[in-house]
């Protein structure tokens, strides 16, 4: 829950690295809370909680591009290289495999390493000047 929570306080931070862990428990809590709504809305027959669950996917599209473009700088890949995904098919593929690919080992170009000495979540919301 801390990862999801880490995504959530670098809101729109495009900069950076994020690690494979921080990427896929994002997802995780993403579509358990997501599938959570739906389901409660399917059970209660409360319409308005499919709105809330739209407004819950509207909320979290910047969190979700951000730790996407931070998740490729960390394979070395730059930002722009989401936009793949735009490809029919093959692009959605693609950009599954980047996400799920071991990042770089060391510093690279966008910055240090996330899975050095340093544990990473004393550093949530922890901004670099």
């Amino acid at each position: 829950m801390n990862w999801y929570l880490k995504v959530l306080k670098q809101y729109a931070d495009f900069k950076g690295r994020a690690r494979r862990k921080e990427y896929w428990m994002f997802v995780l809590f993403n579509i358990l809370f997501g599938w959570g709504i739906q389901l409660l809305a399917l059970i209660t027959g409360l319409e308005f909680l499919a709105y809330v669950s739209v407004l819950y996917s509207i909320a979290l599209l910047i969190p979700g591009i951000a730790v996407t473009v931070r998740r490729l700088h960390d394979i070395g890949k730059p930002g722009f290289m989401i936009f793949i995904c735009l490809i029919p098919l093959v692009g959605a593929i693609w950009l599954l495999v980047l996400v799920c690919k071991e990042g770089e080992y060391g510093s690279n170009e966008y910055g240090p390493d996330p899975k050095s000495e340093v544990d990473e979540l004393d550093e949530i919301g922890v901004s670099e000047a």
